[in-house]
């Protein structure tokens, strides 16, 4: 549909300043967006390293972007590109990027989830043990980023633990790396997560052929990911590449990992934090029971079973969004929130931002999981972005955060350590700066 130019406004811009500063700033100040949100609306342009960017907050402006997805294509910053790779479901666009969805996404569907359910329920079980064992005060943030690691690398890809142990401290610097200021000056975070990633594909590409050589000789694999993305076809029609096939695991990673290990921390920290919030889902999960029946774990604990902890996980993931935002580029002028965005231009959705806007900020920045009860439909709600690009492992993050919920909950006492710093990294994703730290003792139950 032709835009109505006399209708739009014209887009907002931020003084003239360097690029280098605006990126600076927007890598180290955790109020980089809402403070220019405030002084020019909730869509405007900067600069950062040289490329206008448009931000844009709130639900009429993201609700416009999706319904011109014709308009736009997919984009990340050149450090995330390159550290995914060229031929990663990430930054392909068009039949390209759906034929490849298509195959990956076969891996989060509601059956592939009940088969992976019983070995996340175990890893659950392994880690309550492990914390009980230590007396100790123990840092739970590494904990659960090892667990986040098993689920996807052997429930979803069935690796061994020696691949797993080795992929893990690699995938870490990796990780480290992603969002980062891409100059390859040796020591620096991009430089060293150029060189894990050369690694990474190189295990991966071992495991593939494990997998391979198995499947040939009908040894049953450990798990279905490995076979679904070995046997997918391109958009073509042709069997998947070995190097399409790692670059997809890569992702594949990272999408199961990072963002779920930092919902997990979130989660647990805002609880501690709010003990009276706990008590109330404690009131809950004291009617489930843990284990689920076997087959049921995939829809023991959802929403319309365990409704104050959907609230829970909606609050944190709505306060504490893994992702701070995700990113669009024009292939043509759009109208977003009546202001007209030109072509070639860096659309930036600040998921953070737009979840803490409304008409009640200070009510909005209180962790109240209430609120999700309420049906309140005037709230932004996009952790795992939106549109045809949504997080494709949205269903399997929701699974393994309510199992560990449930499980830890059920199973554990936590008490928070004093004197640590219970403050967020933002970068890559938002984690607790000293670790989390807890004591961590059996469950008592009044008789």
């Amino acid at each position: 549909m032709p835009l109505d130019l006399a209708t739009l406004r014209p887009l907002p811009c931020t003084p003239a300043v360097s690029g280098v500063l605006e990126t600076l700033a927007f890598f180290r100040d955790p109020d980089f967006a809402r403070s220019r949100f405030e002084r020019f609306g909730d869509v405007y342009e900067t600069s950062l390293l040289g490329q206008r960017t448009v931000f844009i907050r709130g639900g009429q402006a993201i609700s416009d972007l999706f319904a011109q997805s014709d308009a736009v294509a997919g984009w990340w910053p050149d450090s995330v590109r390159e550290l995914l790779g060229p031929l990663s479901l990430a930054n392909r666009n068009g039949a390209d990027h759906k034929a490849r969805r298509r195959v990956v996404g076969q891996l989060f569907t509601t059956a592939a989830l009940k088969r992976s359910s019983p070995a996340i329920v175990a890893l659950v079980d392994g880690l309550a043990e492990e914390l009980l064992g230590d007396q100790r005060p123990v840092a739970l943030v590494p904990r659960l980023r090892r667990f986040a690691f098993s689920v996807i690398a052997s429930t979803v890809l069935g690796l061994d633990p020696i691949d797993r142990e080795a992929l893990f401290m690699d995938f870490e610097i990796w990780c480290q790396g992603l969002f980062s200021v891409p100059l390859t000056v040796p020591g620096s975070p991009f430089a060293k997560a150029r060189k894990a990633r050369k690694r990474l594909l190189s295990r991966l590409g071992s495991v593939l052929q494990k997998a391979q050589a198995a499947a040939a000789s009908g040894a049953p694999l450990a798990a279905a990911g490995l076979d679904l993305l070995a046997g997918g076809l391109d958009e073509a029609g042709l069997p998947l590449a070995d190097d399409d096939v790692a670059e997809q695991l890569l992702l594949l990673l990272f999408a199961g990992y990072e963002t779920t290990a930092s919902s997990l921390s979130c989660l647990l920290l805002a609880l501690l934090q709010h003990p009276e919030q706990l008590a109330w889902l404690q009131e809950e999960l004291d009617t489930l029971s843990w284990p689920a029946a076997d087959g049921d774990a995939v829809n023991a604990f959802d929403a319309s079973r365990a409704p104050r902890l959907d609230a829970v996980v909606q609050e944190v993931l709505r306060l504490t969004p893994p992702v701070g935002g995700f990113f669009r580029r024009t292939q043509q002028p759009i109208a977003l929130a009546g202001v007209l965005v030109p072509a070639d231009r860096v659309v930036q959705v600040s998921i953070s931002a737009s979840q803490l806007h409304g008409a009640d900020p200070d009510d909005l920045a209180t962790f109240r999981p209430q609120r999700h009860l309420d049906n309140d439909e005037t709230m932004t709600l996009l952790p795992f972005g939106g549109g045809e690009r949504v997080c494709l492992g949205k269903a399997l993050a929701e699974l393994e955060i309510r199992l560990l919920a449930v499980g830890l909950l059920k199973q554990l006492t936590l008490e928070l350590e004093p004197a640590q710093d219970l403050s967020l990294s933002i970068i890559p994703t938002p984690s607790p700066k000293d670790g989390l730290l807890v004591r961590s003792s059996h469950k008592t139950f009044p008789t």
